[in-house]
């Protein structure tokens, strides 16, 4: 066998070992894929005009990859449905709502003693639909609606052991707001009046996990919340002109997940 074999099986090995050593350290950013369930309570407000509230459910996923010099990546996406409430100009239930949303990040694990961090940062994108058609109690007409966010999460993962076998994950997340379309479909809710697309570009986001894992499991509450400032001004109807008003979001949920 030539040097250069030798030399190009000995790197192998030393990689695979290293990355066998951060497979079997329960402290470590867990590669594979998982897959789960949520269910949370949702309250979004424009003070003082309206708010949509009431119970979601979903669906999450999640593939991490891990490398030997104890960096990764993950991509992870959500859908969630929620029958909402809809109070403003009158009241009205059942409101659909449905949210999709999809990240990408990479950080890496750093160990002090018996506590793991881990330092990440990404691209995130979330869409937003609801459908407000119809007529509230007052006779109000609704209309559909349509969010796009693009931000940047940064965050950090503390873990460090609970005691028979399970770990607690604690992360923190801040979410730079990059920026925001939202399209209302005026037309729904009367004649004369303009489809607009509102363009956004102020805000921010922050996100909260306290996760207990153990084996294949990942179990515990989270918190996101998003709050956005008044976008830009569009034509609505011949001298009508009309903005997506500042509003902030509040997610609290529960997440089970399984790792394969």
């Amino acid at each position: 066998m030539s040097r250069s074999a030798r030399l190009t099986g000995a790197l192998l090995l030393l990689a695979c070992s290293a990355a066998l050593a951060q497979r079997s350290d329960p402290l470590s950013t867990r590669p594979g894929l998982e897959l789960g369930a949520q269910v949370s309570q949702y309250h979004y407000e424009e003070p003082g005009l309206m708010k949509l509230t009431g119970v979601r459910g979903g669906l999450v996923a999640a593939y991490t990859f891990t490398a030997a010099n104890a960096m990764f990546f993950r991509i992870d996406g959500r859908g969630s449905y929620g029958s909402l409430k809809y109070q403003g100009s009158g009241t009205s239930d059942g409101v659909p709502d449905t949210l999709f949303e999809v990240r990408g990040v990479a950080g890496m694990d750093f160990r002090a003693e018996s506590i793991v961090f881990s330092p990440y940062v990404g691209l995130g994108y979330r869409y937003l639909f609801d459908d407000l058609r119809g007529y509230s109690s007052t006779g109000a007409a609704g209309y559909r609606r349509y969010s796009n966010y693009l931000y940047a999460p940064l965050g950090e993962t503390l873990r460090f052991g609970a005691g028979g076998g399970w770990v607690f994950a604690l992360t923190g997340e801040f979410d730079f707001f990059l920026g925001g379309k939202q399209k209302s479909m005026l037309s729904d809710a009367g004649v004369g009046l303009n489809d607009v697309t509102n363009t956004q570009k102020s805000g921010y986001g922050y996100r909260i996990y306290v996760m207990l894992e153990k084996d294949h499991l990942t179990v515990g509450p989270w918190l996101h919340y998003w709050h956005i400032s008044d976008s830009d001004v569009q034509q609505v109807a011949p001298g009508k002109f009309g903005l997506e008003p500042e509003n902030w979001t509040r997610e609290i949920g529960l997440e089970l997940r399984y790792r394969f």
